[in-house]
């Protein structure tokens, strides 16, 4: 008898919420089930903020590439490290580098893993890696 009586309450609050639902309209509907908080990790750049301006090369590898390439994962050329950077860009040319980052090479996806920069964006990243070589 309890099963009978629990399954009957449990319809029921069924019923009545798709019958609330249906008379909400759908901006309530938004604001009821929009979330109360949200999470933030220490250090990481919120994905919603509009950028403040127009970024350096050195804040876009700062915030997207440094991860690889100050140190070399998986044979990624090192920052300002010519014996890294001189064979590519003298075999390959700076616009085929470029093109590579762009595009993705390697262990290196597209864009790398900036999900948020413009081609132009990628270029300033690699002139920044570049400075000095």
């Amino acid at each position: 008898m309890k099963v009978k009586a629990f399954l009957t309450l449990v319809l029921t609050g069924f019923f009545l919420s798709g019958a609330i639902a249906q008379t909400m309209s759908e901006e309530e509907i938004k604001e009821r089930i929009m979330p109360v908080g949200k999470v933030k990790v220490a250090g990481a750049v919120d994905a919603t903020a509009a950028p403040a301006g127009p970024r350096s090369g050195k804040d876009i590898y700062q915030a997207a590439c440094t991860a690889c390439h100050a140190v070399g994962v998986l044979g990624a050329p090192k920052t300002q490290v010519a014996a890294d950077w001189q064979p590519r860009l003298d075999e390959k040319g700076f616009d085929q580098v470029w093109k590579n980052a762009v595009n993705g090479i390697g262990a290196m996806p597209a864009m790398g893993t900036c999900g948020d920069c413009s081609e132009d964006d990628i270029k300033s990243a690699i002139e920044y890696m570049i400075e000095g070589v």
